[in-house]
């Protein structure tokens, strides 16, 4: 757990360093710590709800966050570093075609992702601490990380999702729901970016 989060901070780091693309580096750093993830600790679906109904929530979740986040987008471009830090992030999205970032995404990165966060590192955690209280250290964790990558509108993301994606694991006692709120807001904000991510993502 410790390495997993330690190995996704450093790449941050050298994303935000110009070290490393992330379209290169963070779905091999992500993928390993997937399969890591996988191997220690075999993810649950759904425990203490239905199939259906964790797919009905996470579905209508992620879209809501989508429509939630273009409405802060709409709010906050208005201050010059928020704008400033989304168009960055879709100029950086814009170094592959949309096609192969969605694939990354949500093929590799979000399920990866999800796996080790809600699926290893939460579920661990909920072993010996209750549910809310295990959710809201994997929440501070997740935004730690993801405070390594020096953008504003990740870490807010972050900060955000991350909330919403603990919840829901929470929830339902496993990572379907989860995951799928996290795939198709990625997948949203990938194809339809809001506000001023529309000229960062335009090549």
């Amino acid at each position: 757990m410790v390495l997993g989060a330690l190995g996704e901070a450093i790449g941050w780091r050298l994303v935000a360093a110009r070290r490393a693309m992330i379209w290169r580096l963070m779905p091999a750093v992500l993928l390993a710590m997937g399969i890591a993830a996988v191997l220690v600790r075999r993810p649950l679906v759904a425990t203490r709800v239905g199939d259906g109904a964790a797919i009905v929530v996470g579905a209508a979740s992620g879209l809501a966050l989508y429509v939630g986040t273009r409405a802060f987008v709409a709010v906050a471009g208005r201050w010059q570093p928020f704008r400033r830090g989304v168009v960055e992030s879709y100029r950086s999205a814009a170094e592959v075609p949309v096609r192969e970032s969605l694939a990354l995404s949500l093929l590799i990165m979000v399920p990866a992702e999800e796996l080790f966060w809600r699926g290893l590192f939460q579920a661990r955690l909920d072993q010996s601490l209750v549910g809310l209280v295990a959710g809201a250290w994997t929440w501070l964790a997740y935004v730690g990380v993801n405070l390594a990558s020096g953008s504003l509108p990740i870490a807010a993301g972050a900060v955000v999702g991350g909330a919403l994606w603990a919840g829901l694991a929470v929830w339902s006692g496993g990572v379907l729901a989860s995951l799928l709120s996290h795939m198709l807001w990625t997948g949203l904000m990938l194809a339809l970016p809001p506000g001023a991510g529309r000229g960062g993502r335009a090549k």
